[in-house]
C-alpha cells in the first residue's frame, strides 16, 4: 500500500522526478537530494512502511543485498575508500522521513561526511543486565 501523503512514496513511484540509479519491482534507488557525500543513495521500497518494525520480512530481506550491490558499484565507479550503510528508525535515531529507507553513503578517508558517535562505557553489572534483557 502506498501513502499518498508520503514524499518517499511519491519519489519511489515516479510521481516526483528523481535522479534514479536503479529500479526493480520492489525498490527504487535514487541519489539523495541533500547528500552527505558524492553518490549518497537512498534505497526506497515502492510500498509504504514507516520503519523497520513495519516492513514485510520478504521485502526487508531484499534491502541489504541491494545495498551491497549499490555499495560495490560506488566502490568501483566512484573510487571511494569505504561505504556507510545506514537505516534509522524513529526520530531519536535520526529518522526524519517515516518511510523505511536505507542510506548508502560513499566515503573517502578524512572526508568528515559523518561524525563518529560518542562511545560509552558501562559497568559489568549494567552489561550483564542488558545481555539478560536482550538474549533470545
Amino acid at each position: 500500500m502506498k501513502d499518498n501523503n508520503c514524499i518517499f512514496c511519491k519519489l519511489a513511484n515516479g510521481d516526483i522526478p528523481t535522479n534514479s540509479i536503479y529500479e526493480d519491482n520492489d525498490f527504487k534507488v535514487i541519489l539523495d537530494a541533500s547528500p552527505a557525500s558524492k553518490g549518497h543513495a537512498l534505497i526506497l521500497p515502492k510500498e509504504h512502511y514507516a520503519n523497520l518494525f513495519e516492513i514485510d520480512d520478504e521485502v526487508a530481506a531484499k534491502a541489504l543485498p541491494l545495498a551491497k550491490k549499490i555499495a560495490n558499484k560506488a566502490m568501483k565507479e566512484l573510487g571511494c575508500d569505504g561505504v556507510n550503510i545506514i537505516q534509522n528508525n524513529g526520530e531519536a535515531a535520526g529518522q526524519t522521513v517515516h518511510h523505511f529507507h536505507v542510506h548508502v553513503i560513499p566515503r573517502w578517508a578524512g572526508d568528515g561526511a559523518i561524525n563518529d558517535w560518542n562511545h560509552q562505557s558501562f559497568t559489568d553489572a549494567e552489561t550483564a543486565e542488558v545481555v539478560k534483557k536482550l538474549s533470545m
